[in-house]
């Protein structure tokens, strides 16, 4: 099996949104789920919201990332999480 880069897009339930720690707990979700953070960046969306998108690489055994974005979800202050790119790693 190769493995995958996947991009999850993650929006705040309100401008004042505490990223630091919406980060870090969903960091600690993706390892315990397989995966390792390789890259984060906050996108300016409107009106003061921003969204993080993490992007990691999993084993494509993994399967579905949906438990992962539902655990993600429940974080304090998330309103949703969303898969926004899947790539096989080639090398």
């Amino acid at each position: 099996m190769a493995n995958v880069i996947v991009s999850l897009k993650i929006m705040p339930e309100s401008p004042q949104a505490d990223w630091s720690s919406i980060k870090k707990k969903a960091t600690r979700l993706i390892e315990e789920f397989g995966g390792a953070v390789g890259r984060e960046k906050l996108e300016n969306i409107a009106f003061g919201l921003q969204a993080l998108t993490l992007t990691f690489v999993m084993s494509e055994a993994l399967g579905s990332t949906e438990k992962l974005e539902e655990s993600i979800s429940r974080i304090s202050g998330v309103q949703s999480v969303e898969v926004t790119d899947v790539r096989r790693a080639i090398g």
